[in-house]
């Protein structure tokens, strides 16, 4: 992920050994990772179980805030493709009766339709 990138918010696929370290013991039977995408120290992981979100915090990022969100709490959904100009796309999520959405912005480059197929197949 380029760091200009990065520091935009948009986000880029995870590196499976990076997933390994970060997800170790918290993964329960049968979870299996379908995507993972990283924004500058943040993750946002999608299994076949949950939205795991992944906050890092602090200037050394050693403090880590994990948010676990079952798909059955997800209300709504929502993705904007990019345009000629602009380039990036964004998902927002919405989780319980929050007024306020997930949003993330994906750079070209990563499929938001694989991450979209992923909530609208467990999500519905």
């Amino acid at each position: 992920m380029g760091l200009l990138s990065g520091l935009m918010g948009n986000a880029s696929e995870v590196d499976d050994a990076d997933l390994e370290k970060v997800l170790a013991n918290t993964l329960i039977e049968g979870e299996q990772v379908e995507k993972a995408y990283k924004v500058v120290r943040d993750m946002f992981i999608f299994t076949n179980k949950r939205l795991i979100l992944l906050d890092k915090q602090g200037v050394t990022g050693s403090k880590m805030e994990m948010i676990s969100i079952a798909y059955s709490k997800i209300t709504k959904f929502s993705k904007e493709s990019a345009g000629h100009f602009d380039l990036d796309a964004e998902l927002k999520i919405w989780v319980g009766s929050d007024p306020t959405p997930i949003s993330k912005d994906f750079k070209s480059g990563d499929n938001i339709n694989d991450v979209y197929r992923i909530i609208s197949q467990y999500a519905l």
